[in-house]
């Protein structure tokens, strides 16, 4: 892969994590309404996670990232399929797994930023990835 293409998994990685870090009442802020499953958003950073190994290999990404990233893909990847039904508005105050991943995804932050704390994604259009 080029540079290009790795600054943007780069990029995609980190607004990823900042939206995963961020707390419970701005996750839901984010969503704003839209009906946002689940499914999509564990399947997308499951996605990303697997890229991600690649991103370590061509020395983009730190081992340590690396370990963070894993862990998230690990807690998301036992959510059965009934966890994965529902809205994610739903699911984010109940499922203990989006508290379990919050830890990882802010230090994943802190070590590539410096601070947790980033402004969150622009959400995608409602169409995208909704019911």
């Amino acid at each position: 892969m080029n540079d290009l293409g790795d600054a943007h998994l780069r990029t995609l990685t980190l607004r990823f994590m900042a939206l995963l870090a961020a707390d419970t009442q701005d996750q839901l802020a984010w969503l704003g309404g839209r009906e946002q499953d689940t499914r999509s958003v564990v399947e997308e950073v499951e996605l990303l996670c697997r890229i991600s190994e690649g991103l370590g290999e061509r020395g983009v990404l730190g081992p340590e990232d690396l370990h963070d990233l894993q862990a998230i893909g690990r807690r998301l990847g036992g959510i059965d399929a009934v966890g994965r039904s529902g809205l994610w508005a739903d699911d984010l105050p109940v499922d203990p797994a989006w508290d379990d991943v919050r830890a990882p995804a802010r230090r994943f932050l802190v070590r590539t930023l410096g601070d947790w704390r980033q402004p969150l994604p622009r959400p995608a259009s409602p169409a995208v990835g909704g019911r």
